[in-house]
């Protein structure tokens, strides 16, 4: 389920460059106030082996670049979220972020934004099962990190140009197909 969201800048002037951390928190504050047992499923263990089936694109917005930070230029923002969710969730969703508030913020800065609108956007998967296609190419909306467990227990995190690259993201593809749907799919 993919949902556009519009945002309005409604007070401070910059936000960390690394704002995805603080962008993913609000989204999960948003959630709980809807159903606060979901939001908490999400967060301490998502599906199975801790995947949480949530995510959001880069933000789309006029900015300049100051060190660490990003000067907001407009005060206009968008973003896609998608979550796995069933198609029956879908009002429920677009209720919770209606004339909500989503802040992003560190230790040095913070900007608030409302939520003007929230559109529904297509399924692609759909599209692609009436179809019946083998290959699909995709372009990704943000960031695609891949990585691979240390002995330590944390991540040792691989540029594409790494060989291991691929088979860590696809092994990690698999495994969230796994967890969401058993083993066969």
């Amino acid at each position: 389920m993919r949902f556009r969201l519009k945002l309005y800048k409604k007070s401070g002037q910059e936000i960390p460059m690394n704002y995805q951390y603080p962008l993913s928190a609000a989204i999960y504050k948003i959630l709980a106030k809807g159903d606060a047992d979901y939001a908490e499923f999400l967060h301490e263990k998502g599906y199975g082996k801790g995947f949480k089936f949530f995510t959001f694109s880069d933000l789309d917005l006029k900015f300049q670049r100051k060190g660490d930070r990003f000067i907001l230029k407009e005060p206009n923002v968008e973003l896609i979220v998608c979550f796995h969710l069933p198609e029956a969730s879908r009002a429920f969703v677009e209720g919770l972020f209606q004339s909500e508030e989503i802040v992003i913020a560190d230790q040095k800065s913070k900007a608030i934004f409302s939520v003007e609108s929230i559109i529904s956007l297509n399924n692609p998967l759909k599209e692609i099962e009436e179809r019946s296609m083998q290959q699909i190419l995709t372009k990704p909306t943000s960031m695609i990190i891949s990585g691979v467990k240390k002995e330590d227990g944390k991540y040792e995190f691989l540029s594409p140009d790494d060989h291991r690259f691929g088979n860590a993201l696809l092994y990690n593809w698999q495994n969230k197909i796994e967890a969401c749907y058993g083993k066969e799919a």
